[in-house]
């Protein structure tokens, strides 16, 4: 099975890509999903995390308080290294066991997970190809601010706090533009498709 990372910095248009992916017959994962599962109540993610922040960030049903989490690691840098530290082992051992059982099911197929941090976790070294999706810098303000209504302020921190686009760009093995809409976000996604079908032949 071809092995593929696809990433791209926040309101870049990767949830759209994926669904693309997956009306192709990709196998496809979204690594937030995976990220909910390692947290799940009693699992040991989840007891990692209570042990290094407290016992406060358990709810009183043992489920993850996320919004106190949140306020703890949000514009503290360290402790929002300190909680990646900690989940993404677990992370990465789920989404390799999905990728196993696709693999039996489908040895010639092509496994697509989708992460926002996997260039900065160094997870992208696991996959055969990595795809960075991406778009202009006011294309992608615009789309934050109508997503989650946030002011300008909130959403211009949001981007500057992760990896510029650009840098990430620097690590793709193919480049997926969506800022002219969905008609040429389909078409790029399709081409991008045809060469990673070829690779698994």
């Amino acid at each position: 099975m071809l092995r593929v990372g696809l990433t791209g910095s926040i309101a870049v248009g990767k949830s759209f890509v994926t669904s693309i992916f997956a009306e192709l017959g990709c196998h496809v994962l979204d690594a937030d999903l995976t990220a909910r599962e390692v947290v799940m109540p009693g699992t040991p993610g989840l007891l990692a995390v209570a042990a290094a922040f407290g016992p406060e960030v358990l709810r009183s049903d043992g489920s993850m308080d996320r919004e106190r989490v949140g306020a703890i690691v949000f514009g503290d840098e360290e402790k929002r290294q300190q909680l990646n530290a900690i989940l993404h082992p677990y992370i990465i051992a789920r989404q390799d066991e999905i990728l196993s059982g696709w693999e039996l099911q489908d040895p010639n197929g092509i496994g697509v997970v989708d992460a926002a941090l996997m260039i900065e976790s160094g997870g992208y070294k696991r996959f055969d190809k990595l795809i960075v999706v991406h778009c202009r810098p006011e294309v992608q303000l615009e789309r934050l601010l109508l997503r989650n209504k946030l002011t300008l302020v909130q959403a211009q921190e949001r981007i500057a706090s992760q990896m510029p686009q650009e840098r990430k760009q620097q690590f793709a093995d193919f480049l997926i533009d969506t800022s002219d809409g969905f008609e040429a976000t389909r078409k790029c996604t399709i081409e991008v498709f045809e060469q990673l079908k070829l690779l698994t032949k």
